[in-house]
C-alpha cells in the first residue's frame, strides 16, 4: 500500500511521515494555508532519504513552470490538481517523468482516464483538498483502471474501511493527520500508515495488468 502524507511545511514532519512509514510526501504550491515556498521544499526534499518520492502539488500552473520547480526543487513528481488537460498532463510527464493527476469522485473526465497517461490517479472529494469524505460508492470500480491513490477526508480511524471498500493501490492524507492546519501529528501519522498498510491486500502472485507500482524502477521520461 502506497502511502503519502501531504501538506508538508517542515523538515521536522517530513522526516516524520517517513520515519512512520510513509512511501511519499507532499509539497503543496498551489494556494493553500499548507503552501510552501521552492527554496524551503528544496530545504527538506535535499535532506530526505533517496527512496522517498517527493511530490510537488500543482493547481491549473502552466506546465513550463510546474517542471521548473520541480527541477528547481528536486522533486520527483508532480502532482496536478486542478483542470489541467490531457496536453498540460503529458508535457509536465515530459518534463518531470513522474506524474499524479487528481480528480473529483464524480469527475466525468474519469471515463477518459487513459488518455491522460499519468502514472497515478489521485480521486478525491468534489471539492479537491478540502478534507472531506465523499461517498466511496464513487470510486469503487476504479482500481481496474490502473493506480488508484484515495484522498478525501481519510484518517486513521477511517483509512482500513477506506482500503478495504475501494482497494485502491495507494491513500494519501493530509488534514487527517494534523494537530493544526500545516503541522503534523506523530500518534496520527503513525496510525494512518499502520492502519492503511495492515488493511491491504495480499499481493497478487500471477500476472497482472497493474503490477505493483515501484517509482524507483520505473523509467521516469
Amino acid at each position: 500500500m502506497f502511502v503519502k502524507i501531504c501538506g508538508i511545511t517542515s523538515e521536522e514532519d517530513a522526516l516524520l511521515a517517513v520515519a512512520m512509514g510513509a512511501d511519499a510526501v507532499g509539497f503543496v504550491f498551489a494556494p493553500s494555508t499548507r503552501q510552501v515556498s521552492a527554496a524551503l521544499t528544496r530545504d527538506i526534499v535535499r535532506r530526505l532519504p533517496p527512496e522517498v518520492l517527493t511530490v510537488g502539488v500543482f493547481r491549473d500552473e502552466a506546465p513550463s513552470r510546474v517542471v521548473q520547480l520541480c527541477q528547481q526543487t528536486g522533486l520527483k513528481a508532480a502532482q496536478l490538481h486542478g483542470h489541467e488537460s490531457v496536453e498540460d498532463t503529458h508535457a509536465v510527464k515530459q518534463g518531470v517523468g513522474l506524474v499524479i493527476k487528481a480528480f473529483p469522485a464524480a469527475s466525468p473526465v474519469l471515463d477518459r482516464l487513459a488518455e491522460f497517461k499519468a502514472d497515478a490517479v489521485l480521486i478525491d472529494a468534489p471539492r479537491p483538498g478540502a478534507g472531506e469524505v465523499f461517498d466511496w460508492t464513487l470510486a469503487e470500480g476504479l482500481p481496474s483502471r490502473g493506480r488508484i491513490v484515495l484522498a478525501g477526508g481519510l484518517t486513521p480511524a477511517n483509512v482500513a474501511d477506506a482500503v478495504v471498500r475501494v482497494r485502491p493501490w495507494g491513500v494519501d492524507v493530509s488534514s487527517g493527520v494534523e494537530v493544526a492546519p500545516g503541522r503534523k501529528d506523530p500518534v496520527k501519522v503513525r496510525a494512518f500508515v499502520h492502519e492503511a498498510k495492515r488493511a491491504e491486500v495480499p499481493a497478487y502472485q500471477g500476472d497482472d495488468e497493474h503490477p505493483p507500482y515501484d517509482w524507483e524502477t520505473e523509467s521516469l521520461r
